[in-house]
């Protein structure tokens, strides 16, 4: 892995990762065309620097984690179900993970529901943070659940979520954004104890790597983050549902066609 494959994988991250696109089935493009192998750092590298992406979220919404005892009650809430199934069926996840036409079928699929979900739930009632009450916090976190299917993406399962509980467009996603970050620091958490009592040690330029990949994915996170919310609330879903279309189907043809597809 050289100093390329961090800036291309973490631009990838810091784009896809607040976007309902899964940054998964970009993760496996964009390495398949490279041509990395996928060894133990190369993917915890795919993993850690969702810390940089984390920041992001937290340094825009600074205030707003700072407002309310009651923000961190709804977002443990909300994290919980992740948390449980994630724990009862990791060994189950990471063999889904291992199919390239898993997450190909999948963002097809996905594609295709978000070319409606703005038809479909088009009468919020809630537009702020502050009005989720917390078994709507708690059914958006069992949403969150559905992206352990690889391919779903967590920010289109949580913000179609939201929106299926009376959520405007704006507050689905500023929640999706904020349940991002006890649910990718968990994620990341993980993935390094994994990779340590695997009796891996980092090298001086892993960690370098590491570095340049997380202050990579924070700033154009930030731009996509911001982006996003102004291009959703004009526009909707619609462009990213053909997009998931045309990108599933890129990976269902090229598996087909029997590249060797990079799973991350």
């Amino acid at each position: 892995m050289n100093i390329i494959h961090v800036i291309v994988l973490a631009v990838i991250e810091g784009i896809t990762e607040f976007l309902p696109v899964s940054s998964t089935g970009h993760m496996i493009i964009a390495s398949s065309v490279m041509g990395i192998q996928s060894d133990d750092f190369v993917k915890l590298f795919t993993i850690a620097i969702q810390l940089g992406a984390i920041l992001s979220v937290v340094v825009l919404y600074f205030k707003r984690f700072f407002q309310s005892i009651n923000f961190y009650y709804k977002l443990l809430v909300a994290f919980l179900p992740a948390a449980v199934f994630g724990y009862l069926l990791s060994d189950r996840i990471d063999k889904l993970l291992e199919s390239a036409l898993t997450v190909g079928i999948t963002l097809f699929i996905g594609g295709i529901i978000l070319l409606f979900v703005d038809k479909w739930f088009n009468k919020p009632d809630v537009k702020d943070e502050e009005e989720i009450s917390y078994l709507t916090a708690l059914k958006i976190g069992f949403f969150q659940c559905l992206s352990m299917i690889p391919g779903t993406s967590r920010s289109a399962a949580t913000i179609v979520g939201g929106m299926s509980q009376k959520l405007s467009r704006k507050a689905a996603a500023e929640f999706s954004f904020f349940l991002a970050v006890p649910t990718m620091f968990a994620a990341t958490a993980k993935k390094l104890l994994d990779f340590y009592k695997n009796g891996h040690v980092f090298t001086g330029e892993e960690i370098k790597l590491l570095a340049i990949g997380n202050v990579i994915a924070f700033v154009v996170a930030l731009l996509a983050i911001k982006t996003f919310i102004t291009f959703l609330e004009r526009r909707g879903f619609q462009l990213f549902g053909w997009y998931r279309i045309l990108v599933g189907g890129v990976i269902i043809i090229l598996y087909l066609s029997g590249h060797n597809l990079q799973v991350i």
